[in-house]
């Protein structure tokens, strides 16, 4: 007789059935915290600088959110350096911008209540590897959990542990979006390992009509001979697929005229990825999985096709919520087996405009003469001319979640914020503060419309939204 029979024969006289060596109890995936556990989730942490003194004078109810949670999560999109100390350089290759931050950010966040914080996105590397490790070593001195990123694809992917008075904290950070030098790898022999983030590696195919599809495969077959591959070929012709010019195609009679994106993920990546989720919470009160992605594009409302399949697969494997973020806007919210999902948390801090000093590269790629204006004006004139220039990305809410003992969902409460998108000075945009009724009610509502896409309701009264787990 195994455990498991074992324990359902004994469970109806309350007795304990005996624990073999090496079993786990079935009771792993169950959470352990106090009644009404709660935590505060927001998305990117894209800070320039020092702001708790700013906040706690006008803004201590937003704080209060945070300070007030057992656990507090944002995703700390950037590298915080010193340059006098730093000693490296700026990436070639960079998230889209070089963020910056000064070594004061991590011991601020610390203060304003920020508990643990995702490492894992497409801004890691953007000053290499010297300034990923410079910043996770400023977030271990300020005593703030990071996880995320390593020496190798081990230590990146690996839990990292919070110990607290109410629980002990899992969390797994994972970027399905990522520059191509970022990722880590495990060493292999005498090869070593490359330090780097842990990544989750997908392959986008665009489906379009047959029509459409014939076409693009004869452009593929009238490219100049040796343009092509033999191998790519082949894996075309063995998956019903076309290669051209680095992107990829499948056959759809359903999309029309339209184009829709799929994306295949990385079996090896996300194996290893639910097997640390669950070595996460078999050795901790409470986990959480975090993902970064873009997918299918920023302008997107809706995640990538992947997202609720890797979601739901680390909550069947012990993690009591998934929290994402980096397309900068809100996306929906999901209740799945009693856990909470949410597919973008948007911004807390969005100060991408006041970023600096900028890289020679910034100017380079907006063909912009360094000398020809200040930093702060190049960096509206990107904001304007460029991706970041409408109201949405500058609205978004911090999540609070409460929960049972076990770990189930009892609620979510939903507090608009805003980061002073409409204000009259450009210095003060991405610093967030709670909304006022009118912003705050129409940032809910896109929420609840967003939400409804997976079954879940969410009331919008006196200026907060609610999702009740019933």
């Amino acid at each position: 007789m195994n455990y498991k029979q074992q324990h359902a024969a004994t469970a109806s006289t309350g007795a304990q059935p005996p624990h073999p060596e090496g079993d786990v109890l079935p009771n792993w995936m169950d959470a352990n915290v106090p009644q009404g556990y709660t935590v505060a989730a927001v998305g990117d942490l894209i800070i320039s600088d020092s702001l708790y003194p700013r906040l706690n004078a006008e803004s201590p109810e937003l704080l209060d959110l945070l300070r007030n949670s057992d656990l507090a999560f944002g995703n700390f999109e950037g590298t915080a350096i010193d340059l006098r100390k730093f000693g490296g350089h700026p990436s070639a290759l960079s998230g889209g911008s070089w963020l910056i931050s000064t070594p004061a950010v991590a011991a601020d966040l610390k203060q304003m209540g920020f508990d643990c914080v995702s490492l894992a996105n497409n801004h890691t590397t953007d000053w290499g590897v010297e300034g990923m490790r410079y910043t996770a070593k400023l977030f271990e001195e300020a005593g703030v959990m990071h996880a995320g990123t390593g020496e190798t694809l081990a230590q990146a992917r690996a839990p990292q542990y919070l110990s607290t008075a109410a629980a002990r904290v899992a969390l797994v950070a994972i970027a399905s979006r990522f520059e191509v030098n970022a990722r880590a790898i495990n060493p292999l022999g005498q090869i070593p390992g490359r330090p780097g983030l842990n990544a989750l590696r997908t392959i986008r195919y665009a489906k379009v009509s047959p029509e459409r599809f014939s076409v693009l495969a004869q452009i593929r077959d009238g490219l100049p001979k040796g343009n092509m591959r033999e191998s790519v070929l082949a894996t075309d012709a063995r998956n019903q697929t076309v290669t051209l010019f680095d992107a990829k195609y499948k056959s759809d009679d359903k999309v029309g005229d339209k184009v829709e994106f799929t994306f295949a993920v990385d079996a090896r990546d996300q194996k290893d990825i639910i097997d640390n989720v669950r070595q996460g919470k078999q050795c901790a009160d409470f986990a959480i999985a975090s993902m970064h992605t873009h997918e299918p594009g920023n302008y997107s409302q809706e995640p990538p096709d992947f997202m609720p399949t890797v979601a739901r697969a680390y909550i069947d494997n012990g993690a009591d919520m998934f929290i994402g973020h980096g397309p900068h806007q809100l996306r929906g919210i999901e209740i799945y087996r009693n856990r909470p999902i949410f597919y973008s948390l948007g911004n807390f801090f969005f100060m991408e405009n006041t970023q600096q000093p900028i890289t020679r590269d910034e100017y380079e790629k907006d063909k912009v003469d360094p000398g020809s204006m200040t930093e702060a004006e190049f960096m509206e004139h990107r904001r304007m001319f460029g991706v970041f220039k409408d109201q949405i990305w500058y609205e978004s809410v911090v999540a609070i979640n409460r929960f049972h003992p076990d770990g189930r969902l009892i609620e979510v409460v939903l507090h608009p914020i805003e980061m002073h998108w409409g204000d009259s000075r450009d210095a003060d945009r991405g610093i967030p503060r709670l909304a006022n009724d009118v912003d705050g009610l129409r940032i809910l509502t896109r929420l609840k419309d967003l939400s409804a896409a997976f079954g879940t309701e969410l009331e919008i009264s006196g200026g907060l939204g609610r999702i009740r787990n019933t």
